[in-house]
């Protein structure tokens, strides 16, 4: 008995550590593989200025040669358009007017989507032998050409937050106020130190700085009372799948820096209900387009943080009647 003891010691001292990394790894690839094996956009919102059968031209011309790629919305006048961007209905605009042809992108859209539609009505009009100039408005901040540092935050945020969460969780006796308590304060401590470390870096993010870090926080309180929860429910176990969930899938659908818009159908399906797309979204937002756009990344933050709390009350619970059974016989026992 005392040998089988001692050989399933040694089996989760040295074996389990293996076999769990191994399995992170082999998780992980599988997730990225897939995703950016063979990015194609999908549904990427352009806006149409110009005589109806110019528009009509160019719509059906990418309807027949590359269907998918944009969805197409026509404005009545330029000023409309660039309003649509402002709003963030649409990444950029292309204006067919007497001095020819002019395309107008949000370059905090992303170099991804920027690029695609930069590339895409470019070659329409070689073809046709004219230029097409190019004007770039809401662009990131100069520091951060490329919004690389911004989406770091968002990857350290949800990092950090499962390290940080998963260690409360797993403390035994932690209520839930504790708990809840706890993962309050990590978000707001964070938020302005990841916040703060990225404008130290990349410089002024402009007014829209405090915005963004409320963003982080929410982010950070959302996918910590997930993790809280699920390590709460289920112990070791649920911080792997809240890991699996919560960070790996969770990243791998938001894209990264290139945006969703690339992905596969099956990530592109599940992006709108995740929280690090949507955090990125909303930093984008808040920062670059005056606060447009950041309706739907608050009402998912909203509800992963709901879920979350949800989680950590039911883990509370189950642990409490867990115990319940045996201190009954032990206060008869006493009487």
């Amino acid at each position: 008995m005392q040998r089988r003891e001692a050989v399933r010691q040694r089996v989760e001292a040295y074996v389990a550590p293996v076999v769990a990394g191994l399995l992170a790894l082999v998780t992980l690839i599988g997730l990225i593989a897939p995703a950016i094996k063979s990015p194609s956009p999908h549904d990427i919102p352009v806006g149409l200025v110009g005589p109806a059968p110019a528009v009509e031209q160019i719509s059906s011309a990418f309807a027949t040669n590359a269907p998918g790629v944009f969805a197409f919305t026509t404005y009545g006048n330029e000023a409309d358009a660039v309003a649509g961007i402002d709003s963030r209905s649409v990444d950029g605009a292309l204006v067919i007017g007497q001095g020819g042809p002019r395309l107008i992108v949000a370059g905090a859209a992303g170099d991804a989507v920027t690029g695609v539609i930069t590339a895409a009505f470019t070659s329409v009009f070689q073809k046709q032998g004219q230029a097409l100039p190019v004007e770039t408005i809401h662009p990131f901040a100069a520091g951060d050409p490329h919004g690389l540092i911004l989406f770091f935050v968002v990857l350290a945020i949800v990092v950090s937050t499962l390290i940080a969460q998963a260690l409360v969780g797993l403390r035994r006796g932690a209520g839930f106020v504790t708990q809840a308590a706890l993962v309050v304060v990590y978000a707001v401590v964070a938020a302005p130190v990841a916040m703060g470390l990225a404008t130290w870096i990349a410089g002024d993010y402009g007014p829209g700085f405090w915005s963004a870090t409320a963003f982080v926080a929410l982010a950070s309180a959302a996918i910590g009372a997930v993790v809280a929860g699920m390590a709460a429910l289920l112990g070791r176990p649920g911080v792997a799948l809240a890991a699996l969930v919560a960070v790996l899938l969770d990243l791998v659908c938001s894209g990264g820096p290139i945006g969703s818009q690339l992905l596969p159908d099956a990530y592109r399906l599940l992006a709108p209900a995740m929280p690090a797309g949507q955090l990125y979204s909303a930093m984008r937002g808040a920062l670059y387009f005056g606060g447009a756009g950041v309706g739907e990344p608050e009402l998912v933050l909203a509800a992963w943080l709901a879920g979350g709390v949800v989680l950590m009350a039911l883990g509370r619970l189950a642990h409490r009647e867990h115990a319940s059974p045996a201190a009954v016989p032990a206060h008869a026992a006493n009487r």
